[in-house]
């Protein structure tokens, strides 16, 4: 696991996915705290892995990364982690559209389009 604190290119994260899922690439953002963690089999490590370093849960949204992906695909929205019926969020999916874009922001930052 691990937390992108220098920006990564695609192609950095395209050889990342090849060690676990070949084309995409699991990854956590904590939307208060603007983090991206990536590198795990299941949402739910990185997750545990986050709060373990003192983030909230309500702030954390489970995105799949597609490297080799146009910009419109290259983010997911969709883990298990994300259906929180108490944020209005009853889907995979991250509902918000306002939330969406703030994830996009985040992901922007950490990896080169």
């Amino acid at each position: 696991m691990l937390i992108v604190d220098k920006k990564l290119t695609r192609k950095e994260l395209s050889e990342i996915a090849l060690n676990f899922f070949t084309e995409m690439v699991k990854g956590i953002v904590d939307v208060e705290r603007e983090i991206l963690a990536i590198v795990a089999e299941m949402h739910a490590d990185l997750e545990s892995f986050l709060l373990e370093r003192g983030c909230c849960q309500k702030n954390l949204w489970g995105i799949n990364l597609y490297p080799d992906l146009s910009a419109e695909s290259f983010i997911e929205y969709d883990s298990m982690i994300n259906i929180r019926p108490s944020q209005n969020n009853r889907s995979r999916g991250v509902e918000d559209p306002i939330l969406r874009e703030k994830i996009k922001n985040i992901v922007e930052s950490k990896i080169d389009a």
